[in-house]
């Protein structure tokens, strides 16, 4: 958010802004979008939300007199925080309804930081579940390669007695 404001200062204090006090003023984006211009004014202004990024300008120029004439100009420019004007916010009693949305959105906070301390939880009960499970099965990986070994050593056994007793070998 970025708001302006320009104006130019009286030389004659009291007395009305001469004719030749008139100047055109032009805000442009980086890209040459025009986003304020004001066309023989004495004071203006102007506020956008930048949709580009990169830096914006503002151009000020009179038309030549003669003779030349001297121009002082009161210039004011913010952008973000210090754009949006908080006395207007705080004046139209908003400052209720932001304070029960500031509630709100405390009790949101809460409620997700007490969520993630319950997953924290849940999540170190499935790494020590995944932990016993893979203890669980490589023993029974180490059990079933015993077991196999040994119905091999078995059938070794078996085989050798069979044919010896038939006499093969």
């Amino acid at each position: 958010m970025t708001v302006g404001k320009y104006v130019i200062i009286n030389p004659n204090e009291g007395y009305p802004l001469p004719d030749s006090h008139k100047i055109v003023a032009r805000v442009s984006s980086p890209k040459g979008n025009n986003y304020h211009l004001g066309e023989q004014v004495e004071s203006g202004t102007f506020a956008f939300t930048a949709a580009e990024g990169g830096d914006y300008t503002t151009c000020f120029w009179a038309k030549r007199n003669t003779p030349p004439v001297k121009m002082t100009i009161d210039f004011d420019w913010k952008s973000g925080v210090a754009a949006k004007d908080w006395t207007n916010v705080a004046k139209k009693g908003q400052v209720e309804t932001m304070e029960i949305e500031l509630k709100k959105l405390y009790d949101t906070v809460t409620a997700i930081h007490e969520e993630m301390f319950y997953l924290r939880g849940r999540e170190e009960e499935m790494q020590q579940l995944n932990k016993e499970t893979n203890s669980n099965m490589a023993t029974l990986g180490l059990f079933s390669l015993l077991l196999c070994l040994s119905v091999a050593g078995l059938q070794i056994w078996h085989l050798k007695t069979f044919f010896e007793r038939k006499k093969l070998l």
